[in-house]
């Protein structure tokens, strides 16, 4: 079979399994700096005295990154003093998310941080944002204006992101001594997420530089959970029956986690595989209890703190006036068994 080569020239993906119907992103460090101040950052917040209410709208709530994320926030409200972080869940509904847009702006908040289920409704939510006189701004996932101009941001550099997760992918398999024909990658994501394509992308290009003739990529289109990364990946894994080793990342740690889990579970051995993550949530959970396992690493990206760049951003906009930075960007490190517990790394 031959090689896969992207657009630039080196890889293309040969297979798609699944279709993306659910949005999530995924998930050390503190904040390594500012960017310049957003073109339009919205209403001229600030400076207010007194109580502030912010509300922070998350997509797929119940997922560890994001429960991080929303306990961080609420560090940053406490620390503050007399702020009050409301958190929603949204699940993985538009519509609910631009009704909780509407709800927040009639109760009267002072400033909306939003990670949307769908980048579709960024310019509806600024919108109603904009019009009611409140400051918004988007974490995790970014959103534009019907302009296309980009809401100010709290989150990751995705494609950085995923040039972590490449090289350290190519570490594993050349330490691992394995020939490209008989080694295969599986790479999870949501298909029509930006910040989901971006980091899988720059795993691509990373490895693709430090292997030049590597192996073939396989795509496995999920909507993010790793129940369905993991039911996806099964059949790619039957019909590839002859491959020996296999090479997993993703947009998350939930793909990862997942396609480790269905390759484990046919049979494949955890040296067989290599596993890289990302978020570390996840993958912790075998280094945790000690077990033999494919997920051999993952880069560690904080929940917890995005959500204190986010709210102390927005806190500094409504009390005084400060422009909301236009890129808030967190700092992320690679982690492996040895090292999750000393980098922070919080399993539960």
């Amino acid at each position: 079979m031959k090689h896969q080569h992207t657009a630039r020239g080196r890889w293309r993906h040969i297979a798609t399994a699944g279709v993306a119907a659910i949005a999530l992103v995924a998930l050390s460090a503190c904040s390594s700096g500012m960017e310049e101040p957003a073109g339009d950052d919205g209403p001229a917040a600030g400076p207010k005295d007194g109580p502030i209410t912010i509300a922070f709208l998350q997509k797929q709530g119940d997922q560890q990154y994001f429960i991080d994320e929303a306990d961080g926030g609420k560090q940053a409200a406490d620390e503050a003093g007399d702020v009050t972080v409301n958190v929603v869940d949204l699940g993985t509904d538009s519509n609910k998310a631009i009704s909780e847009v509407e709800s927040a702006i009639a109760q009267g908040v002072d400033g909306i941080i939003i990670v949307v289920p769908d980048q579709q409704i960024g310019p509806q939510v600024l919108q109603l944002a904009k019009d009611a006189g409140i400051p918004i701004m988007a974490a995790d996932d970014t959103i534009k204006d019907s302009a296309g101009v980009e809401a100010p941001f709290a989150g990751f550099d995705g494609t950085s992101m995923g040039n972590k997760v490449g090289e350290e992918a190519a570490r594993l398999y050349k330490e691992a001594g394995w020939a490209a024909a008989d080694t295969r990658i599986l790479s999870g994501l949501k298909e029509d997420l930006s910040v989901c394509t971006q980091r899988v992308d720059g795993a691509v290009d990373s490895f693709s530089k430090a292997v030049p003739d590597g192996p073939e990529v396989i795509t496995v289109g999920t909507d993010n959970s790793a129940t369905d990364a993991q039911d996806k990946a099964g059949a790619i894994i039957t019909a590839n029956a002859g491959v020996k080793h296999w090479i997993v990342w993703g947009c998350n740690d939930e793909n990862e986690t997942g396609i480790v889990t269905a390759l484990q579970n046919s049979g494949v051995a955890p040296a067989d595989i290599a596993g890289v993550g990302l978020g570390a949530y996840l993958t912790c959970k075998d280094w945790a209890a000690g077990q033999e396992t494919g997920n051999k690493a993952a880069l560690f990206i904080s929940g917890v703190e995005v959500g204190k760049t986010a709210v102390n951003s927005m806190v500094d906009k409504i009390r005084n006036g400060v422009d909301l930075p236009a890129k808030s960007i967190a700092n992320t490190e690679i982690v492996n068994s040895t090292n999750w517990e000393t980098a922070g790394v919080v399993c539960t």
